[in-house]
């Protein structure tokens, strides 16, 4: 199973929102960066509702999809596709399991290794990652505060990341892949630094589905 190109891009999303992603620039902190940093110091959970399109380079919308969102520093998170057809995705930290319910199918990956291979940055290690984005700078659309990253490398699939924050919560993302589509995600009905249950981000393949792959488990020291 593979994860479409709107699908991938919501991985580096993730990323920037659990702060696995920062920004860097040679003229200091601005006021979109201390926006960003904001965000990703202070916030330790997030969930909410989530809305997605992917625009080819002729602005056709070519994919949507709707679902909900739990996120959870470190490096934990699960989203659930409801539209158009339902899939699950859970990171526990070390595996990210992929459920496709209709096809009644399991795919479980390490973690760092699928997010090692989308157009999304490596999970293990912000040291490594500090340098990638170049802050751009930022601008307001109405009640939308905007703020623009260029990756320093096209390597990684992407041409651009924008980041829209109203009123200091991330609503609304942004990313430019090299194939010249977009994709544009919309949060909903956030709620920042709640509680969410820990068993929301573990996963147990339901019986009589297809696993496919095997996960990783925990060092004795993390049991």
């Amino acid at each position: 199973m593979t994860l479409s190109a709107a699908r991938k891009n919501l991985f580096l999303g993730i990323l920037l929102i659990l702060g696995i992603v920062r920004a860097s620039s040679a003229q200091g902190e601005s006021d979109g960066q201390r926006l960003i940093d904001d965000f990703i110091n202070n916030v330790q959970t997030m969930s909410g509702r989530f809305e997605q399109q992917l625009v080819d380079a002729d602005d056709i919308v070519i994919d949507k999809s709707s679902g909900t969102i739990e996120i959870q520093k470190p490096g934990r998170f699960r989203w659930t596709y409801l539209e158009p057809y339902e899939q699950i995705l859970v990171a526990d930290g070390l595996n990210i399991w992929s459920y496709d319910v209709d096809l009644e199918q399991v795919t479980v990956k390490a973690q760092a290794k699928v997010l090692a291979s989308t157009p999304a940055l490596l999970l293990g290690g912000a040291q490594d990652v500090l340098d990638d984005f170049e802050y751009i700078g930022s601008f307001a659309e109405r009640d939308i505060v905007w703020v623009r990253l260029r990756p320093k490398t096209t390597d990684n699939g992407f041409t651009k990341v924008e980041l829209g924050f109203k009123e200091g919560k991330l609503s609304r993302m942004i990313f430019g892949d090299n194939l010249g589509q977009t994709t544009l995600i919309a949060l909903f009905d956030l709620s920042l630094n709640e509680s969410i249950d820990a068993q929301r981000f573990s996963f147990t393949p339901p019986d009589g589905v297809d696993v496919v792959g095997q996960p990783l488990s925990p060092a004795p020291a993390d049991l």
